[in-house]
């Protein structure tokens, strides 16, 4: 009998940390046969552990923490005689997704973006130990009886955002073939039928267009008309495009419904976009019209050019099939092109410090809907 499991996909989640306390000093007194007046020997307290946070290229989910959960690093232990220092608790270590966001849930400060692999951040730090008796030694106080009991560490209600990490995002109405189209590019494999928001969760997938030539595509639900102010599940998914650098906009060319308007609805993802965020409403955007194996050869190019000029679209625009491959090597090569020409002038805007104020335009595109 054969057992299949799919892993929750959960980008949003709270979870507890509490650094460990710092150990009691000790109060003690030096006491051998021959050492008449031996002084204080009390050690220090051990310092708690502290809470880290840690990116792991291996997690791609927040589905751990989906229920609240407490990470508890150890106390100190406390100091001894013979000026022995307790052992100081060891810091705990949690593996979050690479692109974790996260957030004081009191105050609602960002702690932290965690964007690279194994990159750490720090929440709760371990309390100090507290000082044995022979740390409040004096000329005018010879036999200490006071210690320190130790620092509490700190304890925070964290937040955390998950936003998918990639180079590329697919955006459009359900059904307009994103899926179809990373399936058809990468190894993804996301579910696809003919029934919206079949996409319930984004997708990644990497595109290999040639020898160490590579981006990562990001596939999310279909947005609807509204979606900036919740209607559909666009609303969750679309912080996860705010990282893409660039945007492909697929519109359906042969919509089974026949009051299906593509220029209409084209305008109203453009839209939503710029509700949701300024900053993602101004990314680099190209047209990709799908579908062009449901028509005529002659019919999909006359009614690619007659939306495109609707829509008044100046940047690249590409007429593909998602379901056939058709037109998907070009687009691939193409969008290759353009993350390499970006890298490229973003290197040489960081070795010129001499006009570090100013930023050349770099292959963007924009759109006057």
């Amino acid at each position: 009998m054969r057992y299949s499991c799919r892993m929750k996909f959960v980008d949003e989640a709270r979870a507890r940390v509490q650094a460990g306390n710092g150990g009691r000093g000790s109060s003690s007194f030096r006491r051998e046969k021959f050492v008449p007046f031996g002084g204080p020997d009390g050690g220090d307290g051990g310092h708690g552990g502290s809470v880290y946070l840690r990116a792991a290229s291996g997690i791609n989910t927040l589905a751990d923490f989906r229920i609240e959960r407490t990470f508890k690093a150890p106390h100190g232990e406390a100091g001894g005689a013979n000026d022995c220092s307790g052992r100081g608790g060891a810091d705990l270590y949690v593996p979050v997704p690479i692109g974790t966001v996260v957030r004081d849930a009191d105050t609602h400060e960002q702690l932290g973006d965690l964007t690279r692999n194994g990159e750490e951040l720090l929440v709760a730090r371990g309390g100090k130990g507290g000082w044995g008796n022979q740390r409040f030694k004096s000329s005018t106080n010879r036999s200490p009886r006071q210690f320190g009991p130790g620092l509490p560490g700190e304890r925070r209600l964290l937040e955390f955002e998950l936003k998918v990490i990639a180079d590329v995002g697919l955006l459009g109405l359900p059904n307009a073939g994103k899926s179809t189209l990373i399936r058809a590019v990468s190894a993804a494999r996301p579910k696809v039928a003919d029934y919206p928001f079949t996409t319930l969760h984004p997708n990644l997938g990497v595109v290999d267009v040639g020898q160490h030539r590579s981006f990562v595509m990001a596939d999310i639900p279909g947005l609807i008309e509204g979606a900036a102010q919740g209607a559909g599940l666009g609303i969750r998914f679309l912080k996860h495009l705010q990282r893409t650098r660039l945007l492909l906009h697929l519109v359906d060319i042969a919509p089974l419904d026949p009051q299906a308007d593509p220029v209409r609805d084209a305008r109203a993802i453009v839209q939503e976009l710029k509700s949701f965020s300024k900053d993602l409403g101004l990314k680099p955007r190209w047209l990709v019209l799908n579908k062009r194996d449901l028509l005529p050869a002659a019919d999909a190019e006359r009614r690619a050019r007659t939306i495109g000029r609707a829509l008044r679209h100046r940047g690249p625009q590409f007429l593909i099939s998602g379901a056939t491959g058709e037109g998907t090597k070009a687009l691939c090569e193409a969008v290759m092109t353009f993350l390499e020409e970006n890298d490229r002038a973003a290197r040489e805007r960081a070795s010129s410090p001499g006009d570090a104020g100013v930023s050349p335009p770099v292959a963007t595109s924009e759109e006057s809907e």
